[in-house]
């Protein structure tokens, strides 16, 4: 999930604007292709390139959450082409039936994607997605700032750190730290667990400078907080910022997430949705999208495109053992209730 560079800024991207004044002048006969996307998670050069070699108009817009995202396709009244969500949410919208398969004989480049990232959970036989990018979710910290080893996500409770510690603004993975802070499951249904991390959270909750999202980065790159929870191309951003910052992921386990590309059922292009689908894991794309964004490419010519400084950091690509224990979130819509209401708690407190 660009959780930000807030794989989320909620803003339309200039070239909504332009599509306004186009509609405003009458519009156009060249076909256009409507792509939704987290915000500031592409490189927007790559846009007119494919724009120019397609003779398309790229309709570009940006949604802040999963949840966010799925509302307005759910509704129908935007005919998106192509949408890149994650993980849990892919297995929803597949249920719902909200989503076209994928024709992969149209996506040659599709076989530079790593083998690893095929077959996964919420799209087992490659039939809907594409993956774009994949993370994980940690804890980045100030050395000058926080003594000893951070290696828990038991530090997020110190008392020594009161009002100095930033959480992320996001129900799900604020629950999930203390599910995992609880040794629990962070897909737990359990009513039982669930109230023990809201306790949790309940009792972390005057140590804590604020909940936030895309200020995060400002607040640990100027040296306004010792810690926060982050995801790790954020963290990569941040590290290169300040040197001071270090990204660890808990040995407790913690959310390894994946974004995929997908086409939703409002598309009304779905042949050039499948072209654009294939540009983007293309190596220079993809290539230029890694090196602006952040975070992980599944393209695995890309990774060795990248400099050892970047495939070696683990915020970037975390050993296979610093991932044990980690959990891919699944779509908890049976039990999500219970998670508005623990959050409702937890907030109003």
């Amino acid at each position: 999930m660009k959780k930000s560079v807030l794989k989320k800024a909620g803003v339309v991207m200039l070239l909504v604007a332009m599509l306004l004044g186009l509609a405003g002048c009458g519009g156009s006969d060249q076909a256009k292709l409507y792509v939704y996307n987290w915000g500031d998670y592409i490189d927007e050069s790559v846009l007119a390139e494919f724009e120019k070699a397609n003779n398309v108009d790229v309709i570009y817009e940006q949604f802040a959450t999963n949840e966010e995202m799925y509302v307005k396709i759910k509704a129908g009244t935007a005919k998106y082409d192509v949408a890149i969500p994650s993980d849990y949410m892919i297995t929803k919208m597949i249920h719902e039936g909200l989503l076209h398969t994928i024709d992969m004989n149209t996506i040659p480049n599709y076989a530079k994607i790593d083998d690893r990232f095929k077959n996964l959970a919420f799209d087992t036989k490659n039939e809907y997605s594409v993956p774009y990018m994949w993370g994980t979710v940690g804890i980045i910290y100030n050395k000058t700032m926080v003594d000893g080893v951070v290696d828990s996500w038991d530090i997020l409770w110190d008392k020594k750190y009161a009002k100095q510690i930033l959480m992320l603004d996001s129900q799900r993975d604020s629950i999930a730290v203390a599910l995992k802070k609880l040794s629990y499951s962070l897909n737990s249904r359990d009513e039982k667990e669930l109230d023990e991390a809201k306790k949790l959270l309940i009792q972390q909750k005057p140590l804590l400078m604020a909940y936030v999202g895309d200020e995060v980065k400002d607040k640990m790159i100027g040296n306004e907080a010792a810690m926060a929870v982050v995801w790790s191309g954020d963290a990569v951003f941040m590290k290169g910022e300040n040197p001071n910052l270090e990204y660890v992921i808990p040995k407790e386990g913690s959310n390894i997430w994946y974004d995929s590309m997908v086409i939703p059922k409002t598309s009304q292009n779905k042949e050039m949705a499948e072209k654009f689908i294939d540009f983007m894991c293309s190596t220079d794309v993809a290539y230029k999208n890694a090196d602006y964004i952040g975070y992980s490419t599944p393209q695995k010519e890309v990774r060795g495109m990248l400099p050892e400084d970047l495939t070696s950091d683990p915020a970037y690509y975390p050993a296979e053992g610093a991932l044990k224990g980690s959990e891919v979130f699944e779509d908890l819509s049976d039990v999500l209730p219970i998670y508005d209401r623990i959050w409702t708690e937890v907030k109003s407190q």
